[in-house]
């Protein structure tokens, strides 16, 4: 089984509230590199021009903190979500 097959098998359950929170005024000054558009695993980062703002889907949040190693300019706070959210692996 492909490693895609086996994340397609993961549960996730949604808290409303994201535990991934994205510092922009550091984000848009100090990064120049963007880090966590590359770097995580559920490919959950995105850049909208529109805002010039970095957007995660935390929803989809595989919960390995890559981005948070990655960010070097300390833009992103990252913690596991509360009890009862986040994702359920299932390797079938």
């Amino acid at each position: 089984m492909r490693i895609d097959e086996k994340l397609a098998l993961d549960a996730f359950k949604t808290d409303k509230d994201s535990h991934i929170i994205i510092r922009h005024e550091i984000c848009r000054k100090q990064c120049t590199t963007k880090h966590c558009l590359f770097v995580c695993p559920g490919h959950l980062y995105s850049y909208n021009e529109e805002l010039d703002e970095i957007v995660v889907e935390f929803a989809g949040c595989l919960e390995c903190g890559t981005c948070m190693v990655a960010c070097q300019e300390g833009a992103i706070d990252w913690v596991y979500p509360k009890g009862e959210y986040g994702v359920q692996y299932r390797y079938g």
